[in-house]
């Protein structure tokens, strides 16, 4: 799958574990899961690849966030992703990571 970043911040954190602002500073350890995830997103052919790795939770949302979908980072945080077709295939191949969200504030 092919991973774009819609904000500057989070392709930051992605190449160099950290974002030049100020307001998107995280933990170390969140920054680390956070590759990882981002690793693996790239690595499965297609989101449905996701569906089988529990831990994620890999959902749709609903509600102000329809037609996004998202994996768990920890119990804290979450990678909220738009999935884009192409050329009219029912399974998403491009994510592009729109924020990473703490869904408790």
């Amino acid at each position: 799958m092919i991973v774009t970043f819609e904000q500057d911040y989070l392709q930051e954190l992605y190449e160099h574990g950290r974002a030049s602002d100020k307001k998107h500073r995280y933990q170390p350890q969140m920054v680390k899961k956070y590759t990882r995830i981002i690793d693996l997103m790239m690595e499965v052919d297609n989101v449905m690849g996701l569906a089988k790795y529990g831990g994620l939770h890999y959902e749709h949302l609903h509600g102000d966030k329809e037609g996004l979908s998202s994996v768990r980072v920890n119990d804290q945080y979450r990678i909220i992703f738009r999935e884009i077709m192409q050329e009219k295939k029912t399974i998403a191949e491009v994510v592009s990571i729109t924020e990473l969200s703490n869904h408790y504030k």
